[in-house]
């Protein structure tokens, strides 16, 4: 139990608001996936979970993205509009033009479109928003009974 002046406890329980903790939680994704990407070949980790692994963080990433903004919408919606979005974005990598593709080679580019389309980048996505959404803060805090 939360003791001390009203203003303390009212500030501490906004800190373990579920869209605080979403946004905690999207920053802890990025900086996993950055440091996967960036390191985890020079760890000696397979390429599989190199690849696959921050794919699946970046399906995690869009469904906080949405969470944050959707904040009021049900986690199984927040997801289904997650996936669309995944897989928008992974479709949208069979479309070139140089501009584009210019875009794609920088390291901007490939984090956010990536370069080659993949089926299993789209099940690495479902994946990582499947994971996120059962970990949802705001799912466990809907899901707490009331007193």
């Amino acid at each position: 139990m939360v003791t001390g002046p009203a203003p303390l406890r009212k500030k501490i329980i906004q800190t373990r608001s579920p869209q605080f903790l979403r946004l905690v939680t999207l920053l802890a994704v990025i900086a996993l996936g950055l440091t996967l990407r960036g390191f985890g070949y020079a760890a000696g980790l397979p390429f599989t979970v190199v690849k696959y692994g921050g794919s699946a963080l970046w399906g995690a990433m869009v469904y906080l993205l949405v969470a944050l903004f959707a904040a009021r919408s049900r986690p199984a919606a927040i997801a289904v509009a997650a996936l669309l979005i995944a897989i928008s974005v992974e479709l949208f990598r069979l479309y070139h033009t140089p501009w584009l593709d210019a875009f794609r080679l920088t390291t901007a580019g490939a984090l956010l479109l990536g370069r080659v389309f993949s089926l299993w980048n789209m099940l690495a996505y479902a994946i990582g928003i499947a994971a996120a959404c059962a970990f949802d803060p705001a799912r466990r805090t809907a899901l707490r009974p009331r007193r």
